[in-house]
């Protein structure tokens, strides 16, 4: 079970607030950074190396990339701005992991000019990147394994899934880049998201551990690496446990030293591509109640919206909440608590038992140190918040100010009309 607990007192974050107004998010660098480290030493025993290849998605901001790159952490991009943003941050060569699908050939461009690993996602994929790029001498492909494996709720059914190649697809895909001059080699999958059985990558381990054994005696390849994916999920609700990343460790260490030992094969990196397992936990969205409304039910409305963190009208999903006025009294009052979209489903929980919020408390919603800020959006004219770091002696620092109504009508013209 976890205690949800924030990094900051109630006076500390009304003094934050004279400063900076709500909504915003702010981000705990001490936890992030002691996060990271616990997990590079739950894999220190990897013969080839650990990385983790940060995934940019899950929170876009350089001052957090700069942080976790300080930590020995890449990047995992899927688009052209994510490379961009790598490459500014001042991660360069093969501490990028290219994973994209449907891909532009501007974006392999990109990719191969930065000298990042490209992770390919479909067969006929390789055509395309070598008439828009060329042939890199280390190259990936994604692995789909169909009904050899589950997925979970929020990715689905891998046959379902538009991610990946098939098996019979990467001993081809394998053989055509051998021929093409490829010398360097990696295998990847992804087919889980946010999940919190530990059992579920030690699965995945195996899985990709067993190819790499078939594919290097079939196509007669050496491996470099293999890349586990990330879905690492993290404890939304106090009642559920974090995953054990020491337990994930070790038994992947098992199954290396059963498969790829024993097979005599060389010295194999292991990287992953955790985004919302390294900083989710430490991110909070910060708020102020500014309507009560009793009608057929008891609402509490928030000068935050989906905006600022869409996760619970996407999904249903949870993230617990924390009055910081309030924060002893008892769970007494069932409200939804909701924000000022013209949407019926713009709301961060639903007869959610709450001690009793009164128009001006502090309001905290915890997670949402991934896939928050990342997924916003200016629907009804709403506006991205700022992003502020909690520096571990307690000050703060702005790494994004709030957008300004000249940057939502930055792209328009209306001189012409």
């Amino acid at each position: 079970m976890t205690e949800k607990k924030v990094p900051f007192t109630t006076e500390q974050i009304k003094a934050i607030i004279k400063d900076y107004p709500t909504p915003f998010h702010i981000y705990d660098e001490k936890a992030i950074r002691e996060n990271a480290r616990r997990f590079y030493k739950a894999f220190s025993w990897v013969p080839g190396g650990f990385k983790d290849y940060f995934a940019v998605k899950a929170l876009p901001n350089p001052y957090i990339m700069k942080i976790l790159k300080e930590e020995g952490l890449g990047a995992d991009c899927s688009s052209l701005p994510e490379l961009v943003l790598s490459e500014k941050v001042g991660l360069k060569g093969e501490d990028i992991m290219f994973t994209s699908n449907d891909t532009p050939a501007a974006e392999y461009k990109k990719a191969y000019e930065l000298g990042a690993v490209i992770n390919l996602d479909d067969i006929s994929h390789i055509p395309f990147l070598e008439k828009s790029a060329g042939i890199p001498e280390l190259i990936c492909f994604r692995y789909n394994p169909g009904p050899l494996k589950e997925g979970n709720a929020i990715i689905g059914k891998p046959e379902e899934a538009k991610y990946g190649l098939t098996r019979s697809q990467l001993f081809d895909g394998y053989r055509i880049m051998k021929e093409k001059g490829a010398k360097r080699f990696g295998l990847h999958t992804m087919v889980a998201s946010n999940e919190l059985n530990p059992d579920y990558f030690v699965e995945t381990a195996k899985l990709l551990f067993d190819l790499v054994v078939e594919i290097s005696k079939e196509v007669g390849i050496t491996f470099e690496f293999v890349n586990l994916g990330g879905g690492i999920g993290i404890p939304y609700k106090p009642e559920q446990t974090a995953v054990d990343l020491e337990y994930v460790g070790e038994h992947i260490h098992q199954a290396y030293k059963d498969t790829i030992e024993k097979a005599g094969l060389p010295p194999l990196k292991v990287v992953m591509e955790c985004g919302r397992m390294i900083t989710g936990p430490y991110g909070y969205l910060v708020t102020t109640a500014i309507h009560t409304k009793d009608t057929y039910k008891h609402y509490i409305g928030l000068d935050a919206c989906m905006a600022n963190l869409m996760r619970p009208a996407l999904y249903g999903a949870y993230h617990h909440i924390t009055d910081m006025d309030n924060q002893d009294g008892k769970p007494d009052f069932i409200y939804d608590v909701t924000g000022s979209l013209c949407e019926n489903n713009d709301k961060f929980a639903i007869d959610r038992a709450l001690p009793e919020i009164k128009v001006g408390d502090i309001i905290v919603i915890h997670d949402t140190g991934a896939h928050g800020y990342a997924m916003g959006f200016n629907y009804n004219g709403k506006l991205r918040s700022a992003e502020l770091l909690l520096k571990p002696d307690g000050s703060v620092e702005k790494i994004r100010r709030a957008e300004t109504m000249d940057d939502y009508f930055a792209t328009l013209d209306f001189s012409r009309l």
